[in-house]
């Protein structure tokens, strides 16, 4: 069993591997575009050089989740020593992932916005569907979170181990 243990913990460790690189390659070409918007050598007009900032911003943001998502893992699948039952872990990491969803999806709604309203207001509606969408995910979540509290006291076995966890992956990367 222990051997099949190191499969995974490789495995997680592949795939945080590749959040980190995706993570770089899109601040890579997030510094590219951002870099034509700003150029005074450049030959893009005030609006180009807009939408090529905004580009940037939504590239940035995709870069963020990709980072946060291999935290997630990072933490949640290599660092963490206990074998958490499966209805902790899952609240723990749903929660996390989430987070990550939410709010790309929110900043996304915004450039949309923004780009869209420029160039082609007619769009305005597909904006405002990611909108709906991330405020969708954000109430579904909170009530996720309020149907789960009684779960935690049905656990505190489990929830003590996770907060000691916590301490200590937090002190491991403090030092």
């Amino acid at each position: 069993m222990k051997s099949v243990r190191t499969v995974f913990v490789v495995g997680y460790w592949v795939i945080v591997v590749l959040f980190i690189v995706c993570a770089l390659a899109l601040i890579s070409f997030a510094t590219i575009e951002l870099w034509h918007g700003i150029s005074p050598a450049g030959s893009l007009e005030l609006r180009g050089r807009f939408n090529a900032i905004l580009e940037s911003i939504a590239l940035l943001t995709i870069a963020v989740a990709a980072l946060e998502l291999g935290q997630t893992v990072l933490e949640e699948e290599v660092q963490r020593s206990a074998h958490l039952s499966a209805p902790t872990r899952v609240r723990r990491f749903l929660s996390r992932f989430l987070i990550v969803v939410i709010v790309s999806l929110s900043i996304e709604c915004l450039v949309t916005t923004f780009q869209v309203a420029r160039d082609d207001p007619s769009k305005l509606p597909y904006a405002a569907a990611i909108g709906f969408a991330a405020a969708g995910l954000l109430a579904a979540w909170g009530l996720f979170v309020k149907f789960n509290t009684t779960a935690e006291h049905l656990e505190p076995a489990a929830m003590a181990q996770v907060k000691e966890e916590d301490n200590k992956v937090d002190r491991e990367a403090e030092a």
